[in-house]
């Protein structure tokens, strides 16, 4: 098959983590005779050092003429110290999502097994947990009617939803949850926002479509609690805007080990893939950087294609190299290798014939996956 993805590696360590993704995806391109067809466009500071845009004309016409779009890293921290700067690195990400349509976010947190005493949290309190949340990510507070506090002595933010906004996501992760154990926990504020009340009742009447996912309520206070004392009680957590942007963050930190973290935001047409962490700038051209984030997310890319038994080798061998310890200095502090050296393994194991990938065929029979 052929395929045109994307590559917008952004600024910091962008590029060098996009690079041992690409040399992922060429592995996985050999050894099951796919064509990939990759196009680079520019985004973030380093747009808008060159064309005083965040989010340049030909970078959005390359992403919506390609299948698929693997982003690096954005942001730098002149514009973190300028808060009044009228254009930022992440406008470029926020414009691409709402020009591609792109309306949920993915998370998956799984813990590795040799990477547990990473967490600040109890090894006993952390085993097994294996979580995906789905954060709406194109309405409520951060989208709705905004009054400006420069132009009165109050300020104020509008979270408006509809129930077309809620009813597309939550199928998502219905559909989601079919696939794994059949658990769906919507964390809201029902109790005191009538925009949560919607969503409880569009999810609630969702939910008699699929009569084996069990469905439970949280309120977001409660769940941020919850989700540190017992994380791996949760399968699938569905969430409006800012409460998903907030316990995705908290959901990171539980691994201890941010830098193996993807993500993906998918629309009805488009998606988008990229690592959960910064741009890292102190790191840049340094061969410090992890790149297992990055070539994560092109696990999750390759099942946005179907190609569910792609996805699991890539998986197979990011999991191979965390358990050899072939990893860069974050994950342990005594380690030699450099990103270059692991994305080469990873690459390497993916087209490696002698010790070909156990794939487990039910799973793929079934498209067990992370993107519906």
């Amino acid at each position: 098959m052929k395929y045109k993805i994307a590559l917008l590696p952004g600024d910091g360590v962008g590029e060098e983590v996009i690079q041992q993704a690409k040399k992922c995806l060429e592995a996985v391109e050999e050894v099951f005779h796919h064509e990939f067809i990759f196009q680079i466009g520019v985004i973030g500071a380093k747009a808008i050092n060159t064309y005083e845009t965040a989010l340049p004309k030909d970078t959005l016409r390359i992403c919506k003429n390609s299948d698929a779009i693997l982003v690096g890293t954005i942001g730098n921290h002149k514009f973190n110290n300028n808060p009044v700067a009228e254009v930022r690195p992440e406008h470029g990400l926020i414009q691409l999502r709402k020009e591609l349509g792109l309306y949920a976010n993915i998370r998956p947190l799984r813990i590795f097994p040799s990477l547990v005493d990473k967490s600040p949290l109890k090894a006993d309190i952390i085993k097994g947990t294996d979580m995906l949340i789905f954060r709406e990510l194109s309405s409520g507070i951060y989208y709705q009617n905004k009054e400006d506090a420069t132009k009165a002595q109050s300020a104020s933010d509008v979270c408006k939803y509809t129930e077309e906004e809620i009813s597309r996501i939550a199928h998502l992760a219905f559909k989601a949850a079919k696939n794994r154990n059949n658990r769906v926990t919507l964390i809201d504020k029902a109790n005191v926002l009538n925009s949560s009340k919607l969503w409880r009742k569009v999810v609630r009447d969702i939910a008699q479509s699929y009569p084996d996912v069990a469905l439970e309520y949280q309120f977001v206070d409660h769940a941020a609690m919850k989700m540190i004392a017992a994380p791996n009680r949760y399968d699938v957590v569905l969430t409006e805007n800012m409460f998903g942007d907030i316990l995705a963050d908290e959901s990171s930190m539980i691994s201890g080990a941010v830098n193996t973290l993807p993500s993906a935001s998918v629309g009805e047409k488009q998606a988008l893939f990229q690592p959960v962490h910064g741009p890292y700038t102190e790191l840049k051209d340094k061969d410090l950087v992890n790149p297992v984030a990055t070539i994560l997310a092109t696990a999750m890319l390759l099942e946005h294609f179907r190609l569910f038994e792609e996805a699991m080798a890539v998986r197979e061998a990011v999991d191979k190299s965390i358990a050899k310890g072939i990893v860069t200095k974050d994950l342990d502090a005594n380690s030699q290798y450099g990103t270059n050296h692991v994305g080469d393994f990873i690459a390497n194991h993916i087209l490696g014939h002698d010790d070909r990938i156990n794939m487990n065929n039910e799973n793929i029979d079934l498209g067990k996956s992370t993107i519906i």
